[in-house]
Order: C-alpha cells, then structure tokens, then sequence
C-alpha cells in the first residue's frame, strides 16, 4: 500500500504515519510546518518531508489512499489533485476504521476522561499480555507510539474524540469508527466554535450511541445526570451498562479499591469512575476482577492527567490537562478531597476558544470553588491571536463568581507571585492544556518556598 498523509505533523497523524510505516506501508507525507517532538519521530523513520510546504506533484495515481489531516485547509493544492485524480480520500478516523473493521472495535469517548480511561485499558491488556491495536491521544510510558495498527490484532481499543474529522468531513471523530463496546464518560459542552448551543453538543453523543453496532455494548457512566438522560432516551439496538463510583477508602493520602483493598497510585472521584469504565470494558474482553485488579495497582496515570512532578515534605506540585469547566472542577475537588489536612493553591491558564469566549465563561462558575487560592491567568496575545474580545479581571471573577480569585495576564508576574507564597502543608496545582505561561515547571517546583 502506498499512502500520502497531508498535514503529517499533527499529533495524531505523524503517529499514524509511523504506525503504517511499521505495517510496511510507503508512506509519504508533506506539512507546511512540522514543529517537536513530531519532526524529530517522524525524521527517526524517514518520513519527514524533505522540504516544507504543499506540493501537487507529490500526488500521483499510484497513491492507493490519502489520509488528510485537520490542519490542512479545503483548498490545499495537494487535496485539490487527489480529488481530480479521483484517489480515495480518508480522514484518519476513517482511516483507523478501514483498517480495524475486522476487529472488535473499544471505543472510549466523552467530554473527560477519555485518554485516562483508554491508558488504563491498555495497561491492563498489557499487563496480561493480550495483543490489541491502538489509537490514544496521549503518549503513554511504556507505548513507543499513540498509534499501533498491525493485521493480527483481534482488538483496537481508540481514543474517541468528538471533534471534527477533517477539513472535508465534517461529521465528529467518533462518529466513524462504528464501535463494538462504546465507552461514554460523561458530557460536559466543550467546542463551542463547532458546537455553538449545548443541544448541538449533546445531539452528537446521541448520533455516536446510535453507530454503535447492533447488539453492542454501551458503557457510561450513570453519575452523569445528561449522559443517563441521552441513553435512556436513546433506542439504538444496545446492551447498556452504567457504572459510577467503585467503593474505596483513603488513608494516608492513599487510595485502595474495597473490599479487595487493592492500592492504587492514582486518586479522585474521576480517575476511580474512569477506573471502573476499564474495568466495565476489560470484562467485556475476558479479564475478570481479580486480574483487572492484580494490573491497575501499578497504573501510575495518564501523561499530564494529575502528574506529579515534585513532592517536597507536605508539599505536592501537581500538573493536569484540565481547562473545561468540568475537567477543572473535577481535578482541584481530587487534590483537595485527597489531601484534606493541607491547603490547595490552583493555577489554571485559559487559552481555548470556548474557554475566552465570554458567553461561554459562565460556565465555570463555581469550578475553582474547592481551591484555596485560585489563580486564572490568560496570555493577553492571545485574545490578538484568535481575534476575540479581551477579557478583564472583572469579567473573570464574575465567570467564576470568586472575588477572591487572583488574575494575571502577565508570565513574569505570575511567576513571582507563585514564588513568593509558602508552601507548607500546601499543594500546588497547575492545570493547562497550553503552555503554562512558557513555564518551566520542574523549575518552578524546585524554588517553592516548602519549608
């Protein structure tokens, strides 16, 4: 096979690129820009472009398929000659499926939780060595790649996002994969620029269930009072199975699942629903309880879920991924049910375009309200960048409905404050899913004040 992957920097698709390179696939791709760590994976297997930018000529009749990634536009010159040649075009969700559809598809979507909820189903076929396939939006210790698409696998379990598939098709990601065991984790209206009402984003985990194989099984989480709504009102030909928090006890700042009192590394209301999804979904492949137990005790999480990066006497600096009004709330009411003797000071970065739309603000009323001292900081080039309306501090704590929150648009500010507080007895949780204000976090965690 012969494919050509246009836009093959993205995060997605470079891993896809290397996946089929390793199937023994020609694989070719072009970018306009390719920036680390996808230019230097991809440079390893021989699959950086030689040169920058489009180039039709690259686009020959011999090319068996062209998988198009999200970055490229409706106009690219390389798109525009596939479709005069009358190649196949693919985004890469219709590509994962065209090449998993003869293999029970595991398909774990929602607003949160996915990427922890599919690591911790593959440690767990890992861990008893099955043989699967992948697709998962985050690289995971242990996976040399995000991607693993192979001909003997008889499973794949795929990360599934319900954002936009490709420039050209404009249905959802997880639309296409047709699963066979679905996973819903909960719904929480997230990319307003695709979704602009909170029906619309609900509507689409409506149609998701509704592509679920007949007779397949459906796996949510029942604590969700929307997402049990949209199942029970749903009549696609589905075995339905909730779940919701397992029983648990925490000591020490430890958690252990009961009755088996099994010790877990990770921690909070989330990971242990997320938890009980895999389990939910290691079942449905033959792994039973005691076998899904023995393999998650060692899950250490998801990279930037919850990680720790310092831990310092009585003092914890955390990272996470969160930036939704939900991911946030859950992930700052984690450290602080975890941690209760200590206090928590929490410092999200707002940089989505949901996230600095000021209508859509209000929806993270409340969401720091377990924190301590809650910190908002915004890049204000940003605003310039996505050519929105600037927030100020006044609109932020009204969104937020926290007078008591501090408010930085300014690094080197922030920086200082961050410095200058005492940490004892004092957690730290940082929570992005940009940049962190171009922190260096290991730094920054190495001169806090613990002592």
């Amino acid at each position: 096979m012969k494919i050509h992957l246009i836009a093959i920097g993205g995060a997605a698709m470079h891993n896809l690129a290397i996946a089929l390179h390793k199937k023994g696939f020609i694989v070719t791709g072009s970018d306009d820009v390719v920036y680390e760590p996808s230019k230097s994976r991809l440079e390893i297997h021989g699959l950086l472009p030689a040169e920058m930018g489009w180039d039709e000529s690259r686009i020959t009749p011999d090319i068996d398929a062209i998988i198009l990634g999200m970055h490229a536009r409706v106009d690219n010159p390389e798109l525009l000659k596939a479709q005069q040649l009358g190649l196949k075009i693919y985004s890469y969700p219709a590509y994962i499926y065209e090449q998993s559809k003869d293999k029970i598809r595991v398909v774990v979507g929602g607003s949160h939780g996915k990427t922890t909820i599919t690591s911790m189903i593959l440690h767990v076929l890992n861990y008893h060595q099955k043989e699967f396939d992948y697709l998962v939006g985050a690289q995971l210790a242990g996976f040399d790649t995000m991607v693993k698409i192979t001909d003997s696998a008889p499973i794949m379990i795929i990360e599934g996002d319900e954002y936009l598939a490709s420039p050209i098709d404009r249905r959802p990601k997880f639309h296409l994969y047709h699963a066979n065991i679905a996973v819903i984790s909960g719904i929480a209206w997230d990319h307003i620029n695709v979704f602009p009402t909170f029906a619309d984003y609900v509507e689409q985990f409506s149609k998701f269930i509704d592509t679920i194989t007949p007779n397949g099984k459906l796996i949510y989480c029942e604590l969700d009072k929307e997402l049990k709504k949209t199942v029970e009102q749903s009549r696609a030909d589905v075995v339905k199975i909730p779940y919701a928090i397992p029983s648990h006890e925490i000591k020490n700042g430890i958690t252990y699942l009961l009755p088996q009192h099994t010790k877990l590394s990770v921690f909070g209301d989330h990971n242990l629903m997320n938890l009980n999804a895999a389990k939910q979904v290691c079942a449905q492949l033959g792994i039973e309880e005691d076998g899904f137990n023995a393999a998650i005790s060692s899950f250490a999480g998801a990279a930037k879920r919850l990680e720790l990066i310092s831990a310092v006497d009585q003092t914890n600096v955390y990272k996470d991924f969160a930036h939704s009004p939900s991911k946030l709330k859950a992930t700052i009411h984690a450290v602080k049910s975890q941690f209760s003797d200590r206090k928590l000071v929490a410092f999200m970065e707002l940089h989505t375009f949901s996230s600095l739309n000021k209508e859509f603000l209000k929806e993270y009323k409340g969401a720091m309200s377990d924190a301590d001292l809650a910190i908002v900081y915004i890049d204000a080039k940003t605003f310039e960048q996505k050519k929105m309306q600037p927030l100020n501090e006044q609109d932020i704590k009204q969104a937020f409905e926290d007078d008591n929150l501090l408010y930085f648009d300014n690094a080197e500010k922030l920086v200082a404050y961050l410095k200058s507080l005492d940490y004892q007895s004092t957690n730290l949780l940082m929570m992005s899913s940009g940049t962190y204000a171009g922190l260096d976090l290991l730094k920054l965690a190495s001169e806090l004040k613990t002592k």
